[in-house]
């Protein structure tokens, strides 16, 4: 009999707990909502180059480092208009000097200080021939960085510098751990200031950060992030459609139908500032020779490319393109517009019939779309052409060591500064960094520096437009098209902007 009382005794507690159990899970289940980890997966068809800001120059290691780094100054995705980040104020007591005043109390992940020695070690490095900084070109006008106090740096240039915050802004320009970088290999186990840290790096598959949850601000609402490397555009929708990733950018326009179909799916679409280009090595023979270009550039029926991407490209062949600062719509017009006729008499009359070319292109869906198209086009007139084709990081090096014929690329400009699109990518100084097409023109080169040595606005866009004509009239470039900035992200994803140099940050992204 007592072992009954003791079994009913244990039974009654035991249903009691379970009550009071189910009871507290029913009250607090907006308290365990709320806990559930936020994550986001990230898909691209090409994994990073690397992970330091210094090093790399490619959009797709850029998006990585923008969520780990930050600038003294950033551009505010809707204005575009610059703002301070790391900076805490800046003054410019003459036109060759900037006084920048930096935000207190702020650490880098490795736990040491970010200050004003951060900023002049991070810039010396940009700057130091030895290193070979890929944009070293945006701080090239700066003369001298000194160190007035902890929290204030100074940048003297010899000439005025017009888009120096537009160049302090640029994700190239991101502040480092000097101690980092002098200890270990930024390049793959990055250390910045930003609101995300480094977590793990599987090359070809992965890239994982994590909540910085001693951010200087709030701390981001995602906890987790994940860029994952899916190389077929097609498997990357579906991985989209099922949920496994939430977030696509640069989307294929031959997809775009099949995306916007999704369930779930919402799409984002604007006018951006990237430039895409057929590009001519004009080191080797016949690409140095005008009359070639002028027949290739005869003969590239651009907007048959244009129409393809479904609404995705905007037609014109400007160099400079019409959301970059220095736009000029005369520029549209002084083109070499399409002309078959025009291109197959050249091809003759210059002795080009049947010349072999070799078309390098990465094996990203844009660039290996206009390789088809720019080949069947260039048969047509009578060449000889063939498509190689390479992984992402190879085609990079590849291309900046000038080991190629003719080639496609990109260029997001992501200061939106025509200055910044002209000088790195056409200018001698660059030349085995980012002129990939090895373009060399003194008479070019001095108005381009003109047009970034001046504060005087209006005076920068008469030089820019100036150097546009002559860079159209020799063909270094053939412009495929200028791009949309395009998105696509599930419906729970909140937060999300694309700014139009393609950019984006995933600070105030959130998953509801």
């Amino acid at each position: 009999m007592k072992n009954n009382k003791v079994l009913f005794l244990a039974s009654f507690l035991l249903i009691i707990i379970v009550f009071v159990a189910g009871c507290s899970e029913e009250s607090s289940g907006g308290d365990a909502e709320s806990n559930t980890t936020q994550e986001i997966t990230y898909a691209s068809t090409s994994d990073v180059v690397g992970l330091s800001p210094i090093d790399t120059n490619d959009s797709v290691s850029s998006n990585a480092t923008f969520q780990i780094y930050e600038t003294l100054f950033i551009k505010d995705p809707e204005t575009m208009e610059i703002q301070p980040l790391l900076a805490e104020s800046y003054e410019t007591p003459d036109d060759n000097t900037w006084e920048i005043k930096l935000k207190e109390d702020i650490t880098f992940h490795d736990g040491t200080p970010f200050n004003a020695e951060a900023v002049k070690y991070t810039f010396e490095q940009i700057k130091d021939p030895e290193r070979a900084a890929p944009r070293a070109s945006l701080l090239a006008p700066i003369d001298t960085i000194e160190v007035k106090d902890e929290y204030t740096v100074v940048l003297k240039t010899k000439e005025p510098y017009g888009p120096m915050l537009s160049a302090l802004s640029h994700t190239n320009a991101a502040i480092v751990s000097p101690t980092a970088d002098k200890e270990g290999d930024i390049n793959k186990e990055p250390v910045g200031t930003g609101p995300f840290t480094f977590v793990e790096w599987a090359e070809g598959a992965h890239v994982t950060l994590e909540k910085n949850e001693d951010y200087w601000r709030e701390p981001a609402q995602l906890d987790k992030v994940t860029f994952k490397v899916v190389p077929e555009s097609s498997t990357a929708i579906s991985m989209l459609e099922t949920g496994e990733v939430q977030f696509l950018d640069a989307l294929p326009s031959d997809q775009l139908p099949r995306i916007e179909s999704l369930n779930d799916v919402e799409v984002q679409k604007s006018e951006g500032t990237r430039v895409s280009y057929l590009g001519f090595n004009m080191e080797k023979e016949p690409f140095n020779e005008l009359e070639f270009r002028q027949a290739i550039a005869y003969g590239v029926n651009q907007e048959a490319y244009v129409e393809q991407l479904n609404g995705l490209g905007i037609f014109n062949e400007s160099i400079i393109g019409p959301k970059v600062f220095g736009y000029n719509e005369e520029a549209s017009e002084a083109t070499y517009s399409y002309d078959k006729e025009k291109a197959e008499q050249m091809i003759e009359e210059n002795g080009y019939s049947g010349q072999s070319i070799t078309l390098l292109a990465a094996n990203r869906d844009n660039y290996m779309k206009m390789a088809e198209i720019v080949q069947s086009q260039l048969t047509e007139i009578g060449l000889d052409v063939q498509i190689e084709t390479m992984e992402w990081g190879t085609f990079l090096d590849t291309t900046r060591k000038g080991n190629y014929e003719m080639t496609f690329l990109g260029w997001s400009n992501s200061t939106a500064d025509g200055s910044e699109l002209l000088y790195p990518n056409l200018h001698t100084d660059n030349i085995n960094a980012s002129n990939y097409s090895r373009y060399n023109n003194e008479e070019f080169d001095k108005l381009v520096e003109e047009s970034r040595m001046s504060v005087d606005q209006d005076y920068r866009k008469e030089k820019l437009h100036e150097a546009n004509l002559m860079a159209i009239e020799d063909a270094p470039w053939i412009v495929m098209e200028h791009g949309m900035v395009t998105a696509a992200y599930h419906t729970s994803v909140e937060g999300l902007i694309v700014d139009p140099t393609g950019s984006w940050s995933l600070y105030n992204v959130s998953r509801k």
